[in-house]
């Protein structure tokens, strides 16, 4: 039996690869039913943020890897190897402490990745089991107290915040700006909420469930609109920002062509923070717009992060500290029932000799045994 963790993350694949292994929670389900079915895992959770997809498993008696490896490489349609990574026991509970924490995150320090562990964990429950649920529980913990203790979260910024930062370097001020956001989740909601910070005069949420998108800007003091009729109002915006869960691309070309038509020469921004992407490929070539997706945002996040880093080393140290915990928790529910079957053998020997000695002494007369 061993742990391992296997996948890709920003750090060793462009958002090419990344899109293509982005699972939605019925598919990360079916890819887990077909490993344990096959008998390369007893336990197994998924992980899919847009900057990662990694799979936590507990191993049978065989090597997991070669099964992981290939199921990501089926997906990508060509061999997986170049981007994939792998860590086994400690390193792999290591590797989920610090993602939990945001150490190995695109953007140092932020929180939202903390919720997203906690929904694969979630989602993944019909095929975890005593190891990956105290993982992950431990991992989730220790990331909070890393936070706590440490000011590794101080001032972090979300995927979504550093997007409207990216914004703000484009346009300069976005006070008296027109923002639109495609999408009605967690993501949009943060990128909302920076938008009014930066004092954008009118904000437009549209999505495809229009109640979401209702519901959403009613919280906010914001304008909701159907997905079918914001394209029209896509000319008169500055920023765009879409965060969807749609596999395929919602914004085209041609709409985007024909909004730039409309605002003579004015710069449009457009933020594709989904993953899949929103935006159609060949967007960014078109005059006066500027296209903008999550690996673009890397280099957007460098700036203000050398007082997160100073706090790295204390993290780490929490880190290590609750890392070694749980892998003495491992090491005595492994070795349980190894004691249990070694006294059981020594039972069996016990009794087995005992048979043995009393054949050769040959049958015992009630008043012999009694004496």
């Amino acid at each position: 039996m061993g742990l391992i963790v296997a996948g890709v993350s920003h750090l060793t694949a462009p958002i090419e690869v990344r899109e293509r292994l982005s699972y939605r929670a019925q598919e990360a389900s079916s890819e887990l039913d077909r490993l344990r079915s096959s008998g390369a895992i007893r336990e197994g959770a998924v992980l899919s943020t847009c900057n990662r997809t990694e799979f936590y498993a507990v191993e049978n008696d065989s090597d997991a890897f070669p099964q992981i490896l290939a199921t990501l490489s089926r997906r990508l349609a060509g061999d997986g190897t170049p981007f994939v990574y792998a860590h086994r026991d400690r390193k792999a509970a290591r590797h989920l402490f610090r993602v939990a924490a945001g150490l190995d995150s695109m953007i140092l320090g932020e929180a939202q990745i903390h919720g997203q562990v906690k929904e694969a964990w979630e989602t993944s429950r019909a095929f975890s089991g005593p190891i990956l649920n105290r993982l992950f529980q431990s991992a989730l913990l220790t990331a909070s107290r890393a936070r706590e203790e440490t000011g590794i979260g101080r001032g972090a910024a979300s995927v979504s915040s550093a997007a409207v930062q990216l914004a703000k370097k484009v346009l300069g001020s976005l006070a008296g700006r027109r923002a639109m956001i495609l999408g009605a989740g967690d993501v949009a909601e943060l990128a909302l909420e920076c938008f009014l910070k930066e004092g954008v005069k009118v904000a437009i949420v549209a999505n495809r469930t229009f109640d979401r998108a209702e519901t959403l800007a009613d919280r906010h003091g914001a304008t909701a609109m159907h997905y079918e009729e914001c394209w029209a109002a896509l000319g008169a915006v500055d920023v765009l920002l879409c965060s969807t869960a749609s596999p395929v691309p919602m914004v085209s070309v041609e709409r985007l062509r024909a909004a730039a038509a409309l605002r003579a020469g004015r710069p449009l921004c457009v933020l594709d923070i989904a993953l899949p992407r929103d935006v159609e490929a060949g967007a960014g070539a078109i005059e006066n717009v500027f296209l903008y997706d999550l690996d673009d945002l890397r280099a957007a996040a460098v700036a203000n992060l050398q007082r997160r880093e100073q706090d790295v080393p204390a993290a780490e140290s929490i880190i290590s500290g609750e890392v070694e915990k749980f892998w003495e928790w491992v090491a005595g529910l492994v070795a349980v029932p190894v004691v249990r079957e070694f006294r059981e053998e020594m039972d069996r020997l016990r009794a087995a000799e005992l048979a043995a000695a009393m054949r050769r002494i040959g049958p015992v007369s009630p008043e012999q045994a009694e004496g």
